[in-house]
């Protein structure tokens, strides 16, 4: 009976470090998530920085 209740309680380990990486693998798509739609909705914005960014570079030959 002892043998059971400590399987029972390593099943139940394995059961909640599964459930902590699924945990981490749903954050992660949240913040990817997130990232997307700042980037979707700042494209203009972010393209505008990175060709004016550019175009300061070529001009200062460096």
């Amino acid at each position: 009976m002892r043998n059971m209740i400590r399987l029972s309680g390593a099943a139940r380990a394995v059961k909640s470090l599964n459930n902590k990486r699924g945990m981490e693998m749903v954050q992660v798509a949240i913040l990817v998530a997130i990232a997307v739609a700042i980037g979707i909705i700042f494209k203009t914005e972010i393209t505008d920085f990175v060709n004016e960014t550019f175009k300061n570079l070529d001009a200062s030959k460096f």
